[in-house]
């Protein structure tokens, strides 16, 4: 099976976490890379960009900028390395897949659009 993380996996992963350690020992027990959309990377990047304003505003919350620079490094050397491989997307197929989700599952699961599009990309 080709696993397809969610972006809390990748903050896990990158960023010391309750859940850290049980993502590290997935992560390594892998046999394959692990493959990410281009929509998750976009949502991990944003929110450690986030973080650092979260901080800003409030130093008792969330991390500065040089965390932010580390993990993004970090995620960069993982790309570069091929542990983690970006897959290509066919957006219209993608989009067709959420709204079919959104239809069936979202008035009696109450998802928010995003989770919709990283579980239609999964599925594509």
């Amino acid at each position: 099976m080709i696993a397809f993380p969610g972006t809390s996996f990748l903050c896990a992963f990158h960023r010391r976490q309750d859940n850290s350690p049980a993502a590290a020992a997935y992560f390594k027990a892998m046999r394959e890379p692990l493959f990410v959309s281009g929509l998750l990377l976009y949502e991990f990047r944003q929110n450690v960009r986030f973080q650092v304003w979260l901080h800003a505003r409030d130093k008792s919350r969330s991390y500065g900028q040089v965390d932010c620079d580390r993990t993004l490094a970090d995620l960069k050397t993982d790309l570069d390395t091929g542990a983690i491989v970006v897959v290509g997307t066919d957006w219209s197929d993608v989009l067709r897949l959420a709204e079919s989700l959104s239809q069936r599952r979202t008035l009696t699961g109450g998802h928010r659009s995003l989770d919709v599009l990283h579980a239609a990309t999964a599925l594509h």
